[in-house]
């Protein structure tokens, strides 16, 4: 049986509602010979918009048309636009996709009735518990599981003739952190509190439970407390959580038969929603069906203390790979150290595919004209490099890869039951690239992968400042030495790259030569023609003295129209043959261009051995004077002529 390539789209892996999907999948995927590329972000929980760009690239990164099917959680997303462009790109490709709990009409579907759980527990604290007084911790807005959940709750109040305002449901992103600040509203608004607070999952009860419970209210006996989704055993709470109990991990099985059999064409529903249950318990006040049973108390300490045994040593490594990768100072260095935590940390694959133009030098001068110094890239390339490539055991040399590939051909895997992870690398918006995982436990069991994979780029990041810093420390050192009208050598480099030749020639007592040439009748050009030949006349003398000076020698503009050359070990037949190759290159340039003006430069030249503590600008002094002496002679001989 050929295998399948199957896309999922899903954010933040290390929730618990993702993590059982994810672990229906995982072990579904071999039955179906199906290998999953999951395309994972982790945006929000920053509150910061450009993070979020750089973790929602990751979305743009798979081409549709490479798949043989997709599964979305979109329902995790909470960007929109986002969604919108994965899901016009999916019906663009015209591949099969399970969307799960989230119910778009042209995918296949798989859910709960939201609305009926709902009603369920509204209607078990107003029927049994006598409850009136409410509040609501909701998901994002346009999430359509937490518009349903929401809306059936405000469908039994309404029956119910049960008053409830605006200012009672609060708006959250089903994340922990947003349970807590829910619990502070209830808390610190100007109203009395609610009897009780239903939230629209687990998570966000949790939080808004051990919130209440600090500020010094007792659950269920000042105020009910109920969740949604049943995501952990609900004796890891203070209290065990009222919630409804639905089958995560089977979703994902099942998404995977639904894909499938669409590609054996095997005939079925567009639909299938699944049983749940509420469950009621200790924290709405049904104290009789909470469990007293040991050994499930013992299994649980048991595998929380497993938990946190795991996250310290865990910590442990991540707190070296931090402070490791932040101390590299070169890629080289950066990639080694990397390659040596990935062994320890035990993945059995690992691909790190950075943007062919991740470390490009910026073109400072032309990003200035075009006002263009924020525009980071936010794409990837059409070309990913991939300095690491790791496969059961063994680094792979890989140059380059197609990005619509994503994966290097090591990877190929011709049976089924590979699920590989898609982490993007980035820092704010800037696209850097993107990592691939797979076969490892770590991002769905380990709470702090996240915090890995943005040490990760935080680092990767740090190394392309330095990069770029080395870059720009080049230029200015250029820019410092350099004549940036000529090209060529100004006064600082032409001092700069003398030093050593130059002190080396005191010591041994070597002969330094120094020629000065004055370009002939600049002022007059600049008159006559204007400075923008004039300009033309001294680049033509710097290319002269490039072409002219092929033994070693240094030269440079010493300014306006004034340069120097200077060699060591020279003698007074190797200059008298610069000066001649010097002569021969302005007579080339006076019969080949079309200069309006005859070039012309007056040399000259001495040689000497230096003394200690004797200026080179000494020689430099007595070469003018030799050249002045030569210029003199060309406007007395050109004012005889004239005679």
């Amino acid at each position: 049986m050929s295998s399948y390539k199957i896309a999922l789209i899903i954010e933040e892996i290390n929730q618990s509602y993702q993590s059982a999907i994810l672990n229906g999948i995982s072990s579904s995927a071999a039955d179906f010979s199906f290998n999953v590329s999951a395309f994972v972000s982790f945006s929000g929980a920053m509150i910061n918009p450009r993070h979020d760009t750089g973790e929602f690239n990751i979305f743009s990164l798979p081409d549709f048309k490479e798949f043989d099917g997709a599964i979305l959680l979109t329902n995790t997303i909470a960007y929109q636009p986002v969604i919108s462009d994965i899901l016009s790109r999916i019906k663009e490709a015209g591949i099969p996709a399970v969307s799960i709990d989230s119910d778009i009409p042209y995918l296949y579907y798989i859910g709960i009735d939201n609305k009926t759980a709902m009603r369920q527990i509204t209607e078990h604290l107003i029927n049994v518990h006598g409850l009136s007084r409410f509040g609501y911790i909701s998901g994002p807005a346009d999430n359509p599981e937490s518009a349903d959940r929401l809306h059936a709750f405000l469908d039994v109040l309404n029956e119910k003739n049960i008053p409830i305002s605006s200012d009672s449901i609060y708006y959250g992103d089903f994340r922990s952190h947003s349970g807590k600040a829910a619990a502070e509203y209830f808390i610190t608004r100007d109203k009395d509190m609610p009897e009780a607070i239903i939230c629209a999952n687990d998570v966000m009860a949790a939080s808004a439970i051990n919130r209440l419970t600090a500020e010094g209210y007792s659950i269920p006996d000042d105020i009910a407390v109920t969740g949604f989704d049943n995501t952990y055993s609900t004796h890891n709470y203070q209290v065990e959580l009222t919630s409804v109990d639905r089958p995560l991990t089977l979703s994902g099985r099942l998404a995977c038969k639904m894909l499938y059999n669409h590609l054996i064409q095997q005939p079925q529903e567009r639909n299938i929603i699944l049983n749940m249950s509420a469950r009621f318990t200790e924290s709405c006040g049904c104290c009789q069906n909470v469990s007293h049973n040991l050994n499930e108390f013992k299994e649980l300490n048991y595998r929380n203390y497993m938990k946190f045994e795991e996250s310290q040593n865990f910590m442990s490594t991540l707190n070296r790979i931090s402070t490791g990768l932040l101390g590299c100072n070169t890629f080289e260095e950066y990639i080694d150290l990397l390659k040596k935590y990935i062994t320890e940390i035990g993945f059995e694959e690992f691909y790190f595919c950075l943007c062919d133009n991740w470390n490009t030098r910026p073109n400072v001068t032309e990003a200035v004209i075009n006002n263009d110094l924020d525009n980071d890239p936010i794409h990837y390339t059409d070309e990913m490099f991939v300095p690491i490539a790791y496969r059961d055991g063994k680094f792979y040399d890989i140059d380059k890869i197609k990005t619509k590939n994503i994966l290097p051909s090591v990877a190929e895997y011709d049976g089924g039951g590979k699920l590989y992870y898609h982490i993007p690398l980035h820092f704010g918006e800037r696209c850097l690239g993107y990592m691939v995982i797979s076969n490892s436990q770590t991002p769905l069991t380990n709470s702090m992968f996240e915090t890995l994979c943005i040490s990760i780029s935080n680092s990767l990041e740090n190394i392309r400042k330095l990069i770029f810093l080395e870059y720009a420390v080049g230029r200015l050192e250029k820019l410092y030495a350099q004549d940036t009208f000529s090209g060529i050598y100004n006064r600082n480099g032409f001092v700069k790259a003398t030093a050593e030749i130059y002190r080396k020639c005191v010591e041994n007592q070597d002969d330094v030569m120094v020629m000065f040439i004055d370009l002939d009748g600049l002022k007059k050009i600049n008159d006559t023609y204007g400075h923008s030949v004039g300009d033309c006349a001294i680049c033509n003398i710097a290319d002269v003295l490039t072409e002219s000076c092929s033994s070693g020698e240094i030269y440079c503009r010493f300014g306006g129209d004034e340069f120097i050359i200077f060699a060591a070990n020279y003698t007074d037949s190797d200059a008298k043959q610069l000066t001649n190759k010097i002569k021969e290159n302005i007579n080339k340039i006076n019969e080949n261009s079309d200069n309006p003006f005859t070039l012309s430069a007056s040399t000259g030249y001495v040689i000497a051995k230096p003394k200690e503590n004797e200026d080179i600008f000494r020689f430099v002094t007595a070469a003018d004077k030799i050249m002045y002496a030569e210029k003199r002679k060309k406007k007395l001989s050109c004012y005889l002529q004239s005679e």
